[in-house]
């Protein structure tokens, strides 16, 4: 039987996970970046219990890949310092097996991408539409026309594919907030780090998040009309962040500007009514793009990825097969991953609260909540993941 080629669009996490299943169950796999090569750029990302047994199931050693990967306890304070909530590494691992880890984002995609041959990754070479989806499809290029059994859409919360083919579907929601996001190295860290932390204040959120090699991944949020920039984002953070706890002024004191990205915080206004449409697929923020608030926007690519490339290799045995794996991976993910972009969009709008009795409100229902009641509310994330007909060990 001729070796089956999938073309992937886009070289994010959910992108290379996909790639990197699918040409470990022997596919030949064509992964096209339109940007021009891989990016130092970026910020970090934190992998839950869900995404790390995903990566087993196609033998990827996150952490080990990743190079800078540290367990992440988690907790929740007050601009003052007053801790909300804590779970430490311990009480995680027992639950779930393994606490979730911390890794520099362009180290984990490095990693992914170590994994697959030369030549697999095109960058430059944006898609930009795929005719006979139907049947054999065509993927157009910047770089040139290739052919493929099947097309894997990775291409991002402002998919071009989904908007082809989805053409009524309202597209993204702002969600009211906008965010910075910065890795500090080392070198520039004043003190050692607490755990893993999110500060609340009103309509404001800091978030510090330890790396393996000492730095720390920073983060910030805040509620704001869409497309605000300030000129000063320095200035910018510390008229909003400087009075709060240790060592927050300290960290946005030893940022560097040109390395803090900003992003408005978008979802998608419904979800997709499936994820195929023939012989295409959508998945990560193409197919359910979801605010950060839970933390499982990257997770669920990775989920997706899995799924999807454990589907089509079990069909790929029969002709008819593949539009079938396609059918069978909308039935698989779009429930899971609609639920979570719902329940993050709740989070968020939980957690940005501004109005003072809102405020106060909030904090105290997270302070009486047992640490136990607070894990076993996400059991259904970090334990949610499995593949279709295949028990995943814990």
């Amino acid at each position: 039987m001729p070796q089956r080629h999938a073309v992937v669009a886009g070289a994010g996490i959910g992108g290379l996970t996909a790639a990197v299943a699918l040409h470990r169950r022997g596919w030949r796999v064509t992964l096209c970046e339109r940007a021009p090569g891989p990016s130092a750029a970026g910020a970090g990302i934190v992998l839950a219990p869900n995404a790390l047994r995903a990566f087993d199931t196609v033998g990827f050693d996150a952490g080990r890949a990743a190079g800078r990967a540290v367990p992440a306890a988690m907790g929740l304070r007050r601009q003052g310092g007053r801790w909300l909530s804590r779970s430490g590494t311990a009480a995680l691992t027992a639950r779930y097996g393994r606490p979730p880890l911390a890794v520099y984002r362009p180290a984990l995609a490095a990693g992914l991408a170590a994994e697959l041959p030369a030549g697999v990754i095109r960058y430059g070479a944006a898609v930009t539409g795929v005719d006979g989806p139907d049947g054999a499809p065509l993927v157009r290029t910047t770089a040139g026309d290739l052919r493929a059994d099947v097309v894997l859409a990775a291409d991002g919360i402002h998919s071009a594919l989904r908007r082809r083919y989805f053409p009524d579907h309202p597209g993204l929601r702002y969600s009211g907030e906008t965010a910075w996001r910065t890795v500090l190295p080392a070198a520039e860290i004043p003190a050692p780090l607490p755990a893993t932390a999110e500060t609340w204040g009103r309509g404001e959120r800091f978030g510090i998040v330890p790396l393996g090699d000492g730095g720390a991944y920073l983060y910030a949020t805040a509620v704001v009309p869409e497309g605000y920039r300030p000129a000063d984002v320095r200035a910018e953070l510390l008229r909003r962040y400087g009075t709060w706890h240790d060592p927050i002024p300290a960290l946005i004191g030893r940022i560097d500007p040109a390395a803090v990205l900003q992003h408005d915080l978008y979802d998608l206004a419904a979800p997709l009514p499936r994820f195929h449409h023939g012989r295409i697929a959508w998945l990560g923020d193409a197919a359910h793009a979801m605010t950060p608030n839970l933390g499982q926007g990257g997770c669920q690519a990775v989920e997706d990825a899995v799924v999807l490339a454990h589907l089509l290799d079990a069909a790929a045995g029969s002709e008819a097969g593949i539009p079938a794996a396609l059918a069978a991976y909308s039935a698989a993910r779009c429930a899971r991953t609609d639920a979570i972009r719902v329940r993050s969009r709740r989070a968020g709008r939980v957690a940005a609260q501004a109005h003072p009795l809102a405020v106060a409100a909030r904090d105290l229902a997270v302070r009486v909540v047992p640490e136990r009641a607070r894990q076993r509310a996400m059991d259904d994330l970090f334990d949610g993941f499995t593949l279709p007909g295949v028990p995943v060990p814990a």
